[in-house]
């Protein structure tokens, strides 16, 4: 394997749209959450293991799930666990890594990628990031996978490239926001435009180049620390300056800013798995079109459920249509799957007048 090779594997977010299962002590990429023996950052991590030597695989997180990426990930080493010690959104946890890592192989080209996707076809993507490294290896650029939309989707950011562009990896125009329903079809209808996946692959030069010539004062404030860095001094340095970094994502930060971005349209079927509804699409269905995980059912006059349990629990479902219905512990979930995304408010209702515990 290439010992040029990295990864930032991203697993510090709470995935509160996939409560009660996913919580803020236990969120979603910590569980199997497709019942097939391994969670979520356990699948994303032996995919990218496929192209990149384990030893080279950093794993970003909050500090409080530091137990549990040793539980999970019990190969890695102290020094792939990137902590977190305050929620800042993308950017400076990625600048950060990028400069530990930077300053560890000046050579390193890197992929930046989420740890709770879904993706079925694992040697495409492989396939896909290699084209993507050599491509950075070779050039001062920015890249990102973008997914072939496959419908109007209103809630996914999108890649608008050069449509004249007759090479695989293709300059992008500009990233545009999630947008209403009638612009996601004209995006479509445009044909060059792409699902934004949040996959980032570059060299450590030329990242860290752009955030010093886009985001000087986060560049600084990291830049300062970088004779502690992969020492004993790290974590002191670290605890006493994240916290005052801006609250930024990646896109924003030095995507948007920069001339030099371009994407490879993938070749791999892709999901964010953002939602109980997106998870339903991607399971197995019984012959009334129930998704089940783990859960033994029976159902009548019930069709189109997404079912979840511990494992072997019987679930006994009557006259739902459309429902997720999801026992954890001490909660269960009966909602309709079109109001999916209220999730984060009845959460937020049911830590109010029942306790922070229940979330």
């Amino acid at each position: 394997m290439n010992k040029n090779y990295y990864a930032i594997l991203m697993a510090g977010g709470v995935g509160s749209r996939f409560w009660p299962v996913s919580t803020q002590e236990y969120p979603k990429q910590f569980h199997d959450m497709l019942g097939t023996g391994d969670t979520l950052i356990q699948k994303t991590f032996n995919r990218l293991s496929e192209l990149i030597p384990k030893e080279n695989i950093f794993i970003l997180t909050n500090e409080r799930y530091n137990d549990l990426v040793f539980q999970q990930l019990p190969d890695v080493t102290k020094r792939q666990v990137v902590l977190e010690p305050a929620m800042r959104n993308t950017a400076p946890c990625i600048l950060y890594a990028s400069l530990k890592i930077q300053k560890e192989n000046p050579d390193a080209v890197m992929i930046v990628a989420p740890s709770d996707h879904w993706i079925e076809d694992e040697n495409a993507f492989t396939q896909n990031v290699k084209q993507t490294f050599e491509f950075c290896e070779q050039n001062d650029a920015l890249m990102t996978l973008g997914i072939q939309p496959t419908f109007p989707n209103t809630g996914y950011g999108y890649i608008e490239f050069d449509k004249l562009s007759n090479q695989d990896i293709k300059p992008v125009n500009q990233f545009r926001e999630k947008p209403d329903y009638e612009t996601a079809k004209s995006f479509i209808a445009q044909g060059n435009f792409l699902w934004n996946a949040g996959i980032f692959m570059w060299s450590a030069k030329s990242v860290i180049k752009a955030f010093k010539s886009n985001q000087p004062e986060l560049y600084s404030l990291f830049e300062t620390g970088i004779e502690a860095y992969n020492t004993d001094l790290e974590d002191g340095f670290i605890q006493e300056n994240y916290a005052k970094a801006e609250n930024i994502s990646v896109d924003y930060a030095i995507m948007e800013k920069s001339e030099n971005v371009f994407v490879l349209p993938a070749t791999f079927d892709w999901n964010d798995l953002g939602t109980w509804g997106s998870l339903y699409d991607k399971l197995d269905k019984d012959s009334n079109n129930n998704a089940v995980v783990n859960a033994k059912t029976l159902t009548e006059d019930a069709t189109g459920n997404m079912i979840r349990s511990k494992k072997d629990k019987i679930v006994v479902v009557d006259g739902l249509k459309d429902y997720i219905i999801v026992d954890k512990d001490e909660v269960l979930l009966i909602f309709p799957k079109a109001k999916e995304q209220d999730i984060k408010k009845v959460l937020q209702n049911v830590k109010e007048k029942f306790g922070e515990s229940y979330g």
